[in-house]
């Protein structure tokens, strides 16, 4: 062989090993052989190669690499966040997949998408991004003949199911969903009512399940200016199923109906935001039905696969309620999370209903459960924490009772007289009660959604059996349809309008406020507010600042359909010297001040967490890595 082409020859081969990754997307020539990784059993291919784009050259030298340990652990590092895409998308590094005698690259737009959607995860631990998931290196272009290694991560979810012949379109088929089954029916009546439907996801479950939504209103998809946003929450408790069933019973019966003309719902759809979210825990839900229904323990599924109860996990913003309410002219609503709530275990699921309402203006809400036949009202945490059973009222008594009323008041089962029917130790109560009086626990999602945002969220019992059996489903619905309907349209009590400036231009995040409630909504984006009141006579102000104050007396009637307007023009203040706020003067000790005006979401620790300590100590999971392996992945180091 001539000396110029073999030292062409040898230049390339030092290349190849100088960037293992750097592979064509079409697919280089290999010797395909089994896949043996348990972490990547779950791979869409079969089939790998040796040398890996890392110069792995066996199983035992994959294995025993910190990149293939890291994978194992990101499930429990994140909590939950971004799996299993994550470990699918290493795998597909770590273990090419090998089809034809030919080694296949995955797709760099996949990894970029994310990388975008997980970098948060991992700079709230101190971690840098894995160097093997360099998106420009060892990921190639579509146009390379690249493929996605998250094609198949969501299974048949996808999957046209197909109703029996001869039924209508409207069927609804009272049954149980499993999660595959769930995600399709909803796809399918967005797809059956595209004009007004449409579906999408807030996060994941801790073991990698979408929390799908579906979305009814007039515009899916986007907020209308004074139009009121509700959300419905099904089994946040995995093992209570009645709630998740009627909200996707209550997804079909919206579509079929707008589409059938019915008039009631085409009004509440273009007049409203609906969101439903049927499943918060389809993690615990699996666990439940495993055991099937009417088999179901009564804790079995209760909590999500880390073994948390969801309905436990959010912040305790009642207690600092409690605290600051005793303190004359400070503010008691839209409370701070404190920073010290992170350093506990936090489900995703949680971030992700957090993430949820801070991003969107709901007004109304309400969380399905079972074991009990009653509604129950914030506050869910006594005002003396000794105290398991205290009647707290929130500043919103009222409202909160009428919203309670609304749902039981037309609930078939609620108002039998009998005493010796479900929940008939409520029945003197008219089947709604103060949360803290029938008993009192803190991290609650109606406490957080009310202390926390503008949105008001009771919690609707909804039968004494958790998980009833399918021939039960149907007289379920038949029971609650009118009341969740009723409720639905709840929404439109009270007075809703706009803040602007003498200009014209809203004015966000300016307080509404009403005399002798102490809890302030605050204005949308586009200027806009929504105030549940109840029937009375109100002095309404509104305030923002730099402005000055405007007062406003409204009525409310005893019947109403829809809100009434009342807009706000607010005049800048004269110069002079420096004007707060009422609540704004005081200093609070601590890291966080709990009067500060809310500004952008907070939901991740603060970045102090994310420095380097000042001993230049290691993060908290370095020793992890250190102790299994002789090799110290500093690639994973910020700092």
């Amino acid at each position: 062989m001539p000396l110029a082409p073999l030292l062409l020859a040898l230049l390339a081969s030092l290349a190849a090993a100088v960037h293992p990754g750097c592979m064509s997307g079409q697919g280089t020539a290999a010797t395909c052989v089994d896949l043996h990784l348990r972490t990547c059993a779950d791979a869409m291919y079969n089939h790998t190669a040796f040398p890996t784009p890392l110069e792995h050259r066996s199983w035992e030298a994959v294995e025993s690499s910190p990149e293939y340990m890291l994978l194992g652990v990101l499930h429990f590092l994140l909590e939950g966040q971004c799996n299993p895409d994550l470990r699918l998308l290493g795998c597909a590094v770590l273990a090419p997949r090998c089809q034809g005698g030919h080694v296949r690259r995955p797709c760099r737009h996949v990894c970029e998408n994310l990388r975008e959607a997980c970098k948060p995860a991992f700079d709230a631990i101190d971690m840098a991004w894995p160097y093997f998931l360099d998106c420009a290196h060892y990921f190639a272009q579509e146009e390379e003949g690249c493929y996605d290694p998250l094609e198949q991560l969501r299974g048949d979810l996808d999957v046209e199911e197909v109703l029996p012949s001869g039924l209508p379109s409207t069927f609804i088929r009272f049954a149980h969903h499993p999660y595959a089954q769930m995600v399709r029916v909803l796809k399918r009546t967005a797809v059956r009512c595209p004009q007004v439907a449409k579906t999408y996801s807030i996060g994941r479950s801790f073991d990698g399940k979408d929390l799908l939504v579906i979305e009814f209103s007039g515009r899916p998809g986007q907020h209308e200016l004074m139009e009121p946003e509700v959300k419905l929450i099904g089994n946040i408790h995995g093992n209570e199923v009645a709630g998740r069933e009627m909200l996707i019973y209550l997804a079909q019966y919206l579509c079929s109906e707008y589409l059938l003309g019915n008039p009631r719902i085409q009004r509440l759809i273009n007049t409203t935001r609906i969101h439903l979210l049927p499943s918060m825990n389809p993690d615990g839900y699996e666990v439940a039905a495993a055991e099937g229904a009417g088999y179901n323990g009564w804790t079995s599924g209760r909590q999500n696969a880390q073994n948390l109860d969801l309905n436990r996990n959010f912040p305790d913003l009642t207690s600092e309620y409690y605290r600051l309410a005793s303190t004359r002219g400070v503010r008691t609503d839209h409370i701070p999370i404190s920073e010290y709530y992170w350093w506990g275990k936090v489900a995703p699921e949680t971030k992700a209903i957090m993430k949820w309402i801070q991003t969107t203006p709901f007004v109304l809400s309400a969380s399905l459960h079972g074991g009990d036949l009653v509604v129950s009202y914030p506050f869910d945490f006594s005002k003396n924490p000794h105290e398991k059973k205290m009647f707290s009222p929130t500043p919103d008594e009222k409202m909160f009772k009428l919203l309670a009323r609304s749902y039981a008041d037309v609930h078939p089962m609620m108002m039998d007289r009998s005493e010796n029917r479900c929940g008939g130790n409520f029945l003197k109560r008219g089947s709604i009660i103060n949360g803290a009086d029938w008993y009192s626990f803190t991290g609650g999602m109606s406490d957080f959604n009310y202390l926390h945002t503008n949105c008001f969220e009771i919690t609707v019992e909804l039968g004494c059996v958790k998980f009833p059996p399918e021939e039960a489903l149907y007289g379920l619905w038949q029971h609650n349809k009118e009341p969740l309907l009723n409720f639905l349209e709840m929404v439109h009590r009270g007075i809703k309008g706009v803040v602007m400036d003498k200009y014209g231009k809203p004015v966000k995040n300016a307080r509404v406020s009403v005399k002798g409630i102490r809890h302030d909504v605050t204005t949308a984006p586009d200027g806009d507010y929504w105030r549940l009141l109840p029937p009375g006579s109100h002095i309404v102000i509104a305030q923002a600042p730099g402005y000055s104050k405007v007062m406003k007396r409204v009525t409310i009637p005893l019947r109403m359909k829809r809100a009434g307007r009342v807009d706000f023009i607010l005049q800048p203040l004269v110069m002079g010297p420096k004007k707060f706020l009422p609540g704004h003067q005081k200093a609070v000790s601590g890291s966080q001040d709990p009067l500060r005006e809310p500004t952008e979401p907070d939901l991740e620790p603060p970045r102090t967490r994310r420095q380097p300590a000042a001993d230049g100590s290691k993060p908290w999971w370095w020793s992890y890595f250190t102790s299994l392996s002789p090799y110290k992945p500093r690639w994973l180091l910020k700092y």
